[in-house]
């Protein structure tokens, strides 16, 4: 699963802490995880 919104935004974005962290320990619990930094690989429209 990929997401572009960072793991610490989720439970404001769903609006609900349990079902934030419900859905993180099941998503996240055996996961390999990582952030990408830096601009964007997408080509723009020029």
């Amino acid at each position: 699963m990929t997401s572009q919104l960072p793991r610490e935004n989720w439970h404001e974005w769903i609006g609900d802490e349990t079902l934030a962290d419900a859905i993180q320990g099941r998503l996240v619990h055996n996961a390999c995880t990582f952030d990408l930094k830096g601009p964007s690989r997408r080509k723009t429209k020029g």
